[in-house]
């Protein structure tokens, strides 16, 4: 791989579950070494702008505006698109909205037990891709993801699944070739020319995540994401 190292999911303020501004996911991908990173928001785009208006002060970095939809079976992440996808409809029928509007689908943590897709969606979702280095999940479900994805020969991405600026850069997507734009990184998506790296949680890590993932839960009513 010679291409750019990518965080292709972070999330901001946007979502209930992260206190990241953007202006501290941009400094923290300037410090891991990174090229850019994709703005994922649980079922937004509302970052977007804001992410429009730094990509003009950092012209070097590649900026992606995504998305992390909630479908019915679990969730997705979607590039290159300017509108919110429909949430909670069948991943199915997601997956053909975002190949509509020009935008790629890849299945996020599809083994994690909460919000995944599960083993059976996941080998046989058609989607670009699989996100097999996911930040925030244990090794056991990130090797399950790798395993599916070399059985259907389908291309991998990393991400941290950051909501702390302090965890971008955990995971990242390597891409194959050198890449200028958003256009080009969606290209590459789709030919297949990227894979994950990274490193999964640790321990220590996930109970810590644990912790704030239910406390964040008890403040929003528990109410799913």
């Amino acid at each position: 791989m010679t291409g750019p190292r990518l965080d292709l999911h972070v999330h901001s303020v946007v979502s209930p579950d992260s206190n990241a501004t953007l202006e501290a996911i941009v400094d923290a991908v300037t410090t891991s070494g990174l090229q850019g990173f994709a703005l994922t928001d649980h079922n937004s785009i509302e970052g977007h702008r804001n992410l429009a208006r730094i990509r003009d002060r950092f012209p070097r970095h590649l900026f992606v505006p995504g998305v992390e939809v909630s479908t019915r079976e679990g969730h997705l992440l979607v590039y290159g698109v300017d509108q919110l996808p429909p949430i909670r409809n069948p991943l199915n029928e997601t997956v053909e909205w975002v190949e509509s509007h020009g935008g790629v689908s890849v299945l996020a943590h599809p083994l994690r037990w909460a919000h995944g897709v599960g083993a059976a969606i996941a080998r046989r979702a058609r989607v670009s891709a699989i996100e097999t280095v996911n930040g925030h999940n244990p090794e056991l479900a990130n090797a399950r993801a790798e395993l599916i994805a070399a059985h259907r020969g389908i291309a991998t991405t990393g991400g941290s699944d950051a909501h702390e600026a302090s965890s971008v850069g955990r995971a990242v997507t390597e891409l194959r070739e050198d890449v200028s734009s958003v256009d080009e990184i969606l290209e590459a998506l789709r030919r297949g020319h990227v894979r994950a790296s990274g490193r999964s949680l640790s321990g220590v890590d996930r109970v810590r995540l644990g912790v704030r993932t239910g406390l964040l839960r008890a403040a929003r009513g528990f109410r799913p994401i």
